[in-house]
């Protein structure tokens, strides 16, 4: 089993940045991890995902350009580098293994608590 910490979110104002971390310890897979969001009455919704070499990265069309998926080389790290934030990012933000069968699918179904972001306007 494999435990996902979030942390790196907070308050901000429109067009201001942001950088997430997810760390995960336990079972490490090599393979593709991913970033997830849940606005409040809102279903989660995938934000990015990154393959285990890093070399193929994609996100959800609203954050194209904004977003920046990142691991760094042990591999049990990555990160979301949000820039000029909008109020409508504002949710808490999730990090799972993502199936690489599509890049879109998360593997787990248990989630960890999540880092909340919040733009104010």
């Amino acid at each position: 089993q494999v435990q996902l910490a979030e942390s790196g979110g907070g308050l901000v104002q429109a067009g201001e940045s942001l950088r997430l971390s997810c760390a995960a310890s336990g079972r490490t897979f090599s393979t593709a991890m991913g970033w997830f969001r849940q606005a409040p009455g809102k279903e989660r919704e995938f934000v990015a995902v990154i393959n285990w070499s890093g070399a193929y990265t994609d996100y959800t069309d609203s954050v194209k350009g904004r977003f920046t998926i990142s691991r760094d080389n042990s591999k049990t790290t990555i990160f979301l580098q949000m820039n000029s934030l909008k109020p409508e990012d504002t949710a808490v933000y999730y990090c799972n293994v993502v199936r690489s069968s599509d890049f879109r699918t998360p593997l787990f179904d248990s989630w960890g608590q999540g880092t909340q972001v919040t733009v104010s306007s």
